[in-house]
């Protein structure tokens, strides 16, 4: 592997601006290497949203503490049901997601979740609130084993601003999670920046930093990486990007080829956020895994937890007197999704683009000795 120094400024370049035929020329090489690498595979995957609670205040999330949106905690019961729909749709692979709040998503919860799920789902991942590496431990030994994180923004002044409240707003806590996750034997950790949020080749650079970090001192573990990309979402509906912040389309084939020829064997994770024309365009590029039919919204997929939806303020549960009157009839989910087409449809799409939709890549009967 080439040196940090070396690979950085190789990367830097790679994410410089250039040509229109430097860049094809890139995803060229960027698609070669993957096939090398992954063959034409791309693994699927759902997040299912556990909570929309949450004790932290984050500027550019729908589930930031002081939004006035409907919230619902599913019983671990209503967690079966989500999941067993998702396996019945094909998905081998689900992420559990939840807002950080330890008076509803509480010590016990999650672990009894995965105890509920994992005979019937081999491949669970976690992408919650950031925990000691003896707390990871423990979910590893319920059936977790892959971890997302996002540091969101790597600016540091820009992390401060945009967090004002909880204990997000401790960026090395947060920046050091992953290691702690790879302490308590996680074997799939993804990483990544939320996009818009600030310069976009500054994020980049970090976030390549960050990773390269990682694989030299986590080398027992395998990678992820994604860039997430600003969507409107509760309290901003009416977001508009930043041009001096964004990252276009142009500029995301550029990272992700990038990336690719960089760090050829590790993931790289495109989400449901993204429109459907340019997932399509994507997918042969360099993406190795990618999200599909996917709902942001605790309960979303089957409408578990909608009898019990209700307010948060100051960290307290208010009930609401008239829902009918206040349109409550759903959970809030955190962000939109651009891509709504129906699993079977994604996975149709990949087969015409000759890729084999993998649902299934883990069995724990691997280790079976």
């Amino acid at each position: 592997m080439e040196e940090p120094t070396s690979l950085m400024r190789r990367f830097a370049q790679l994410i410089a601006p250039c040509s229109k035929g430097q860049l094809e020329a890139r995803a060229k090489q960027s698609q070669q290497i993957t096939r090398r690498h992954f063959g034409k595979t791309m693994r699927l995957f759902a997040p299912l949203y556990l909570s929309n609670e949450c004790v932290n205040n984050c500027k550019y999330c729908g589930f930031s503490r002081d939004n006035p949106i409907f919230r619902t905690t599913l019983t671990v019961d209503q967690v079966v049901t989500e999941a067993q729909h998702l396996h019945s749709m094909g998905f081998r692979n689900i992420l559990l997601v939840a807002g950080e709040h330890p008076k509803f998503v509480s010590d016990g919860y999650l672990q009894s979740c995965l105890d509920a799920i994992k005979d019937f789902v081999p491949t669970i991942g976690i992408e919650v609130g950031p925990m000691e590496d003896d707390q990871y431990g423990e979910l590893v030994s319920h059936g977790a084993e892959g971890l997302i994180v996002y540091q969101e923004t790597y600016h540091r002044e820009t992390y401060e601003t945009l967090h004002t409240a909880g204990p997000k707003k401790n960026f090395d806590w947060r920046l050091d999670c992953p290691e702690r996750a790879y302490a308590g034997d996680f074997r799939r950790i993804g990483i990544g920046a939320l996009f818009g949020l600030a310069d976009w080749r500054h994020e980049a650079i970090a976030l390549a930093t960050h990773l390269d970090y990682l694989m030299r001192h986590c080398w027992k573990a395998t990678f992820n990486v994604s860039f997430p990309r600003m969507q409107p979402h509760a309290g901003n509906y009416e977001y508009t990007p930043d041009p001096k912040l964004s990252l276009n389309d142009r500029d995301l084939v550029q990272l992700i080829t990038a990336f690719r020829l960089c760090f050829p064997q590790v993931g790289i994770t495109l989400s449901t956020r993204e429109p459907a024309s340019l997932r399509d365009a994507l997918f042969p590029l360099g993406v190795t895994h990618i999200s599909a039919g996917s709902n942001t919204a605790p309960g979303g997929y089957t409408g578990a937890g909608d009898d019990d939806l209700h307010l948060t303020v100051k960290g307290r549960r208010v009930e609401i007197e008239e829902k009918d009157a206040a349109g409550c009839s759903r959970a809030t989910g955190q962000f939109e999704i651009d891509d709504e087409r129906p699993v079977g449809d994604i996975a149709k799409v990949l087969r015409q683009k000759g890729f084999d939709p993998v649902w299934k890549d883990w069995d724990a009967a691997i280790l079976t000795k």
